[in-house]
């Protein structure tokens, strides 16, 4: 059936119209044809947004690692299933084949069952971007825990607050980690979570970076030794279609983060079926996404989308800085990528740093370029099609939430035409809609509003954590019988979507609403300008003005910072309109992050209201020096 993998823009919009009007038989067909199951479903799908209950395959019984792993021993046992690139661009890369993945999966849930962990417990894995913690979320899986992946890099209050809300009995971390020339203690973060997670019985550590770390008896234990006394085979646990598979844990705008609850048949369809589509992959192709496995990203576009396809996909240890910015270039040489997906804080990063680096490495092997974490600016967007496509790897500038589970809106390669700053056209299956702030569907193209989701999709998160009111109130509340994504949009005149930026980024000044992601993109045009984020802040007479924080390239720095400013506004007027002119503008080094790389607009607004009494946890952004360097120059 050639609904699989969709070669040109008329058959998906065929295939499009077919999974929108017949979505129980399109999806159905697509389940029977590429996956493995013990059991089949009785029911494809049974839904209600009210509630929100949401189910499919229901009565299937299944275990994904089968689909990852056990399917592939006949035919690819001897492929590169991850290809592990090291942080020290010195230390040998590692092919782990799917046999070797089989194999150490197997070991690994043999060592969970060893230390008591069965179907339906949490085990909160605390890893760096280092095989075991793709070996760690599958060994789960394949036993029936619920894997939760915290970034290792958020602080040692994070940790402890995912793992208790999840009440996880095991951690897995290592005695620490290498992040471009710094090593961080790993370790000792854990040791202070868990000096407040009673729950926590026993605490596996992986030897990475062979510092000297404290083990406390009857608890810590390294993990080494037990893998290597461990069997290398391990039966797959049976789980029914609607059994959770992982808790992963996103921001709240407001209180603690939520854990938002995926579950394993649905996901495993929708995350396959993406991924070959979206990245247009083919056989013996090599797939690097450089996003962490920490992120919603790192597990459905690292680990179960490409594994479910028998796909090489590349795990990378290291940053895009280290040993200096060509680090990305000289992997994309020597592993020969094809497809490449990146964060577009990385682009402009990357771009900050010139040419120079990129011309003196063969990026000839790149078939498609990739967008993930924010809607990508006009300016990066050029940058990146120019100088790492070459023009002629399409960039696929896709949309989608820890939530949804997969990818949601974004163009094909070679299929859709691509249009800068636009996600473009739906996937398969989704049906998304633009509604006015009155709870009306704005039917046209040349719209703007908020972005929801009228149907569901196989991948869609089913509940948060021990708080399904909380999931029912802050997606399904606002608008009835619809799934309310939080960011608005634009429909343009041919049906391309272009996402604006969280609705919270919409400010009302003089009574005309102003999203920032436009104003944003047009500062960016300025040659002086790395990045930008605008925020509101109370004003007199227009009820809101808006401030903006701007990061300066190098040789912006130099220049005399009113004209600076005065370019600014006059870019804006001419992209937007006087009206979107901004009242303060204050340069600064660095914008707070977080570690996906999205500008934590939040604390700005605090910054700009002078409200900085309480700016919550900021110990887990990239950046957290830098906002005292904000306050202190506060305009």
């Amino acid at each position: 059936m050639s609904n699989y993998h969709i070669k040109h823009l008329e058959e998906y919009y065929q295939v499009y119209r077919k999974s929108v009007r017949e979505p129980h038989n399109f999806w159905e067909e697509i389940a029977e044809e590429h996956f493995l199951w013990r059991k089949k479903w009785d029911t494809v799908l049974s839904w209600d947004f009210s509630k929100p209950e949401i189910t499919w395959f229901e009565g299937a019984e299944l275990n994904i690692t089968e689909n990852c792993l056990d399917r592939h021993l006949a035919t690819r046992s001897d492929k590169t299933a991850l290809l592990f690139e090291p942080n020290n661009p010195d230390e040998p890369a590692q092919h782990i084949t799917y046999k070797q993945l089989y194999h150490q999966v197997n070991k690994m849930a043999n060592v969970l069952k060893s230390k008591g962990v069965r179907k339906g417990d949490r085990v909160c894995v605390y890893l760096p971007m280092i095989p075991e913690l793709a070996v760690a979320v599958l060994a789960c899986a394949r036993i029936g825990a619920i894997h939760s992946v915290v970034f290792a890099g958020f602080s040692s209050t994070a940790l402890a607050t995912r793992i208790n809300d999840a009440n996880c009995s095991l951690v897995i971390t290592s005695d620490g980690a290498y992040r471009g020339a710094k090593t961080i203690d790993l370790k000792g973060i854990v040791d202070d979570a868990l000096n407040s997670c009673p729950d926590v019985k026993t605490v596996l550590v992986v030897k990475r970076i062979h510092s000297k770390i404290t083990m406390k008896p009857n608890r810590d234990c390294w993990l080494q030794p037990l893998l290597d006394a461990a069997p290398n085979e391990a039966k797959a646990e049976v789980m029914k279609a609607e059994d959770p598979l992982f808790i992963l844990y996103t921001s709240g705008s407001t209180g603690k983060p939520k854990g938002m609850v995926h579950t394993t048949a649905g996901y495993m369809v929708y995350t396959a079926y993406t991924f070959k589509n979206v990245f247009q992959y083919k056989e013996n192709d090599v797939y690097w996404c450089t996003a962490d496995i920490g992120w919603i990203t790192g597990h459905s576009y690292i680990i179960y989308g490409p594994l479910c396809n028998g796909a090489t996909s590349v795990m990378f240890e290291g940053v895009p800085s280290y040993p200096d910015f060509g680090r990305f270039w000289d992997i994309i040489q020597k592993h020969k990528i094809n497809q490449f997906y990146t964060a577009p804080t990385a682009i402009r990063a990357l771009a900050k740093n010139g040419t120079e680096l990129i011309d003196t490495y063969n990026l000839s092997s790149l078939k498609v370029l990739g967008s993930v974490g924010e809607p990508i600016n006009e300016e990066a967007w050029h940058w990146y099609n120019d100088n790492v496509g070459k023009r002629k790897s399409p960039i696929i500038d896709s949309w989608w939430q820890t939530e949804t589970g997969g990818i949601m809106i974004s163009p094909l390669p070679y299929v859709t035409p691509t249009k800068p700053t636009y996600a473009t056209l739906p996937f398969i299956g989704i049906q998304p809609c633009i509604m006015d702030e009155h709870g009306t569907e704005l039917q046209n193209n040349q719209v703007e509003g908020r972005l929801c989701i009228k149907f569901p999709w196989p991948s869609m998160a089913r509940t948060i954590w021990n708080d399904h009111k909380r999931y029912k109130d802050t997606y399904f509340s606002t608008y009835k019988n619809m799934y309310f994504t939080g960011d608005g949009a634009l429909r343009d005149e041919v049906g391309y979507y272009r996402i604006t930026g969280r609705v919270d980024d919409v400010i009302i000044v003089s009574g005309h609403n102003l999203g920032t992601a436009p104003i944003e993109d047009a500062i960016n045009e300025h040659p002086a300008v790395s990045e930008s984020a605008i925020v509101g802040f109370p004003h007199e007479i227009k009820g809101h003005a808006l401030y903006g924080y701007v990061t300066l390239k190098e040789k912006g720095e130099s220049r005399d910072h009113n004209n600076l400013r005065n370019e600014i506004n006059q870019i804006i007027t001419e992209h937007i309109g006087p009206i979107a002119k901004l009242d303060k503008i204050q340069f600064t080094p660095s914008l707070p992050k977080t570690r996906s790389g999205k500008i934590m607009r939040r604390i700005l607004r605090k910054i700009a209201e002078k409200d900085t009494s309480n700016l919550g946890d900021i110990s887990t952004l990239l950046n957290p020096e830098c906002v005292q360097d904000i306050i202190k120059e506060a305009l």
